[in-house]
Order: structure tokens, then sequence, then C-alpha cells
């Protein structure tokens, strides 16, 4: 890991009034005064563009005092953290290992082992960290300020090595040339589907200065499921994609909602065209209404803050944000934390809460993605034990809401340089990642490779549902609640969409589901479904037709449960009857018949005078209910009307087969009556 600031200040010589405290261990003087002006250089000679300092001219300062005096041992230690300044880190280990072999006792609290362990383990150099922080640990004058950072580089030490030596199964493989280019591309996002990959690329660009600059775009891509490849990308429309820049995108499941960041200029207060913000980077959301993508607006409500709000991460169902929030210090420094806003039903997002410290650190985290089963969290930091530089980690929620510590990835997915980006797709096996490394396309490109099992997510299917009307397939903008049959818990209480009749949403394998449809105009619509036993399939598509109330169809009352051979209502059932009493009450001038249906095994006569034992129980809930008994009738029709016929059973071979058309004939439904 980098810690923080690579302690951005300079324990000994940061002030020249520091060192003209006590004699230096050099008595040239030209050595001495090349070092004292080399103390100055970084301020004094700025550049003249962004003011940042001059490091380089101090080092050249450095190298000629050294050249004086050879064994000038304060002047490796500074040339040492002008090095770290600019990160070269192997340079300044080998700085500091000069001033301890000038003189091994220069430093009574340890502090130059304490610094030389950081390069060390910045580089890669475990083992050789691990030694020098040790001899910084039985130091007995050791500085206290560092013992808390010194035992954390000591665990990345012992860590690194024991995950070298222990490497995860990692092949990563290039996504290839439909998405992958000379150019970078990154920050990749999914659909809960599978089908849709958005992501961003840097692209040349001629600023406004007529000047050779670069500006980040949307790209997206979709899965090809009979060639096996992503097919060729192509931009995000032009109310998303401007001049300026959008970067590090987040796609809701359905694929209907992208959230992204957008930056000022250096006035502070210009986001581009058609866009306010609240300063420095915001997010904004755009959503696709009718086929096309509205012009992106800040996000509403309490997410967005005079801070640095970034890299977005959406859970799949759209309820809740996770996201970076950088926060300057007093020191001036920019330190990022995970965040989370949950949507309100005003469609604003609650004041934003910092995730617990056992996620957040004092160092950076950054990189966030909520996978979509809701309760695992990958992220970037700088702060937790690693490999060096930012590693990825993961977190498991409890079903108490409490956040797990975070798990390493390893190695070699996680090295001594900065890893970020990590996207996780809804089956929880396949991972996406953005690297430079050899044989891409050029520049950064985004691959893919298999998790191991230990750091997988919870294997999440997803489930697509089409409303329409049953007789002219017009797709509707139905309301749709979908609840989990196990907990009585809504996993879903919202409207398909107007366009094409769709929701799409992540639903965890191994429960079982309730679905009701309701439309104005329309009869009712229910299903329950069981994701137990899928056999490696990928997602659940329903058909949800519903008929006109013009129409004498029967309605089916799928989520009616009865115990077997008995006619008493299951509490499950109380949702559906409630939502068809409801209806009823909105819709005074209908009338109808509800009817019991079983199917044709077992004795007829007893299964006659059961289908009506259960017509009657829902005929009785209704009246307590307030539906009016002049309203309401009901009959038994046992096996006399079936949708399955025993000629059509008679030629089913499998017995899951059979068993599903003995399912369809045994319903509780209604038709309506003049």
């Amino acid at each position: 890991m980098r810690f923080k600031q690579l302690l951005l200040f300079i324990f000994f010589f940061a002030l020249q009034p520091v060192f003209a405290q006590f004699p230096y261990s050099s008595t040239s003087k030209k050595a001495i005064k090349l070092f004292e002006a080399a103390q100055k250089a970084p301020t004094e000679q700025r550049n003249p563009h962004t003011g940042a300092p001059n490091y380089e001219q101090g080092i050249v300062l450095l190298n000629s005092a050294l050249t004086k005096d050879p064994n000038f041992w304060e002047a490796y230690l500074l040339k040492a953290e002008f090095l770290e300044y600019q990160r070269k880190y192997a340079d300044a280990a080998y700085c500091y290992q000069k001033a301890l072999e000038i003189d091994p006792t220069h430093s009574i609290s340890g502090n130059t082992h304490f610094f030389l362990a950081i390069c060390q383990l910045t580089v890669g150099n475990y083992k050789e960290a691990l030694q020098t922080i040790d001899t910084y640990l039985r130091n007995p004058n050791a500085n206290e300020k560092f013992q808390a950072q010194a035992y954390q580089i000591k665990a990345s030490a012992e860590f690194s090595i024991a995950a070298i030596n222990n490497p995860r199964a990692f092949e990563p493989r290039n996504v290839g040339e439909g998405i992958n280019t000379p150019y970078p591309e990154y920050y990749p996002t999914l659909t809960v589907d599978g089908r849709n990959l958005l992501f961003t690329r840097r692209l040349p660009h001629v600023n406004e200065m007529g000047a050779n600059d670069e500006q980040e775009d949307f790209y997206i891509s979709s899965w090809n499921a009979y060639s096996s490849k992503w097919e060729l990308s192509s931009p995000m429309p032009r109310n998303i994609n401007t001049s300026w820049n959008e970067g590090a995108p987040t796609i809701s499941g359905d694929g209907k909602t992208i959230i992204f960041v957008a930056c000022t200029d250096p006035s502070g207060t210009n986001y581009g065209e058609n866009r306010t913000g609240k300063g420095s980077c915001d997010l904004f959301i755009t959503q696709k209404v009718n086929g096309r993508w509205s012009t992106p607006v800040n996000l509403p409500g309490g997410v967005n803050t005079a801070n640095w709000e970034t890299q977005p991460s959406l859970s799949a169902d759209g309820q809740t944000l996770y996201f970076i929030r950088a926060v300057r210090t007093r020191e001036g420094r920019a330190n990022s934390d995970i965040y989370v806003a949950y949507l309100l039903e005003n469609g604003a997002w609650s004041e934003a809460q910092r995730l617990p410290n056992v996620i957040n650190t004092p160092s950076n985290e950054e990189s966030v993605q909520i996978h979509p089963d809701g309760t695992t969290l990958y992220f970037a930091s700088r702060g937790h034990i690693g490999l060096g530089g930012s590693d990825l980690f993961m977190s498991r929620k409890d079903a108490k809401g409490n956040w797990g510590k975070p798990v390493n990835l390893g190695y070699p997915i996680n090295t001594r340089f900065d890893e970020n980006s990590l996207l996780v797709s809804a089956q929880g096996n396949i991972a996406f990642f953005a690297s430079d490394r050899q044989g891409g396309y050029g520049a950064l490109d985004i691959y893919t490779f298999e998790l191991p099992s230990e750091l997988q997510a919870v294997q999440t299917f997803y489930f697509e549902g089409t409303a329409f009307d049953a007789t002219s397939n017009k797709k509707l903008a139905a309301h749709i609640e979908l609840t989990d049959l196990t907990s009585g818990q809504k996993v879903f209480d919202g409207l398909a969409d107007a366009f094409d009749g769709k929701i799409t949403l992540p639903l965890p394998v191994n429960e079982s589901y309730a679905v009701l449809v309701n439309h104005p105009g329309y009869h009712p619509f229910s299903l329950n479904f069981d994701l137990t036993n899928l056999s490696g399939a990928k997602s659940y598509l329903l058909d949800m037709p519903l008929n006109p109330l013009s129409s004498t169809a029967e309605n089916v009352l799928n989520n009616v449960f009865f115990d077997l051979g008995k006619a008493t209502l299951r509490p499950e059932s109380k949702v559906e009857l409630l939502n068809l009493s409801n209806y009823l009450l909105k819709n005074p001038q209908l009338k109808i018949e509800i009817q019991g249906h079983t199917d044709s095994r077992g004795d007829a006569t007893k299964n006659l005078l059961l289908s009506e034992a259960r017509a009657k129980a829902v005929y009785e809930f209704l009246i307590q209910e307030g539906i009016a008994a002049s309203r309401l009738t009901f009959k038994g029709y046992g096996a006399t009307q079936p949708i399955v016929s025993n000629a059509a059973i008679a030629n089913l071979s499998e017995a899951a087969q059979i068993e599903a058309a003995h399912q369809k004939n045994r319903r509780t439904c209604y038709k309506i009556v003049p």
C-alpha cells in the first residue's frame, strides 16, 4: 500500500531552520551551501504553469552536494524524500540505504528505517521491507507517531510474501476489438442481464484554445450470443457525450438509467452546456424514456456537495447508490471514502452516509462496485493490508446489515502496482477490469477473468418480465409487485417501461417469488415461480399478459394457495386476494364467478367437492373485505375444464413436464359474468 502522504512532510529537513539547529555531518562549505539551496529549490522554482514544486532542480543541487562530499548523509535523506515526491521509490530506497551505510546511527528514532521500509514495500521488495521494519520496531526510541503504520507495513509485507507463495488462479482475457482500441478503455459497467457493457474511452481532442488535448466519452457494446463476441461499440448520444469529460459510469440493472461523473472547467463553476453543479465533480443522471436517453441533470437530492463526488455504483434494482466522495483535509490532501445513499419516494436521493471504518480507512478508497446480489461490495483501497499501491478487496454484508472485514483478492489479481475498476458479473464468477498489460490493442484495455470461488458473489439471476395487452399485444406501463414468498418481503414495486413494457432486475437464486401486475382498464395478472434447481440457467423470462376488462377469458389467481387436499387459504394468499378485492372496489360495475379447478388425478367426486370448497373460500374472503355478495358467485368444476387435456399429458415423457401440466389444470380463477 501507499501510506498516507508517504508521510508528505519532511521529518528532519522540510524546513531550513530545522537543520540550522544542528551541525551537519559534512564539513564542506560548498556541499552545505548546495544542500541548503536544494532545500529551497522546490518552492522557489515552482512550475510557472501548474505551480508544482520543482523537486528535480532540488535533486540536481543535491547531486552536486554529494559530489563535493559523498558522505553527506543528510543530502541522501533529502534526495530520498524528493524522489518519493516524484514516486521514484526504488531510487529513494537506494538513497535511504546509502544514508544508513554512511552512518547507521544517524537517526536515534529510527525514522530512516521506517521510510526505507515504505519504499521497499512500494516497489515489491517484501522480504527486505519486513527486515527493515522489524529493525525499526525493535528500536526502543522508535517514534510513537509511526507505530501503527509500522505494524501495518509489517503485516502487509508478511501478507504479500504469503500471497506470492500461494497465488490464486488468474487468466485474464482481452474482451476483444469490439470494445478495445489503440485508445484507453476503462471503467466498465454491465447490465444485470450481461448483454450490454458501458465503458469510458479517452480520445484525442482539440480544446477551445486550439491545443491538442484528450477527453473522455462513453461507449456501449452488446454481447452477440451467436458469435460469442462483443459487438463493435458505439458512442452514447451527443446529449450525453459532450466536448467535456464524462467518466466513471454506472448503469442500472435494466439498462435504462446511467449515473456518471462530470467536473467543472478550471473556473470551478462551468460543467458544460445545459449542466449545473454544486462544485468540483458532481454526479449526473440520464434515463432512457421511450427508447431515447434524456439530457443529463445533476443528481437530485443530497448526494452532490461542494466536495468531489465520483465513481458511482448503482444497485441492480436502482434503489441504492454507492460512490466515492473526496474531502480535502486542513493540510490540503483529498481523502476519499465510500458513501451510500438511497432513492426516496419523491425520486430524489437521500443524504449520503459514510460507510463504517471496517470499510473506509484514513487512506483512499475508490472504484466501488455493489454486486447485483446487493450484499457483496468490491472496492479498491490504499489503507487495508495489501501488496502495495491500490489493492482490490471484497466485503460481504450480513443479514443485520453489517459489513464484514474486507478480504484482499490476493496475488496476482493484486500486485505492487495500482489495481482498481473491478466489475463482477451478476453470475458472480466473471470479473472485468482495465489494464495496460502487454498483448493488448494499445494503452488501457478491458479484460475479463474468472474469479476464484471463494471471491465470488452470490449467483444472481435476472428476471425480465414483459407486461402487455393479451388481445392486442400492446406493451403496458403496468404496476408490478414482486414478493419473496419465503420472507414475504417485496423485492420490487414499480412500473414497467412504457416503451417496451419490461422490467429487468436481479433475483438471488434458490428462492420462490410471486408477481402481481395491475393496470387501469385490465384485470390483474399473477404468477409465482421458483428459482431453485435451475441447471445453469442465467435468467427467468416471464410474459405477463393482461386481459382487458371487456374480456370474458378466465383470470387465474396464481398466488392463491391451499394446503394439499384442503380448502383452507394459506396466509401467503392474502396479498393476491386483497389486490383482487381492491380491484373489484375500483370497478363496481363488475360481477364475477369464482371458479375452482383440479387436475384429473384422484377421485372425480372428491375433486369436484374440493374445487367448489376452494372457490367458496375465496368468495367468503372477498365478502369479508366488503365486496357485495350480489356481485359474486362461485362454482367448482373439478377436472372437467382442463387447460392441458389428458390426451396431451399422455404424450409427455418427462415427469417434470407431466407435473407442470397438472399444475396448470389445478387453479383458482374468475370470469366476468353478465
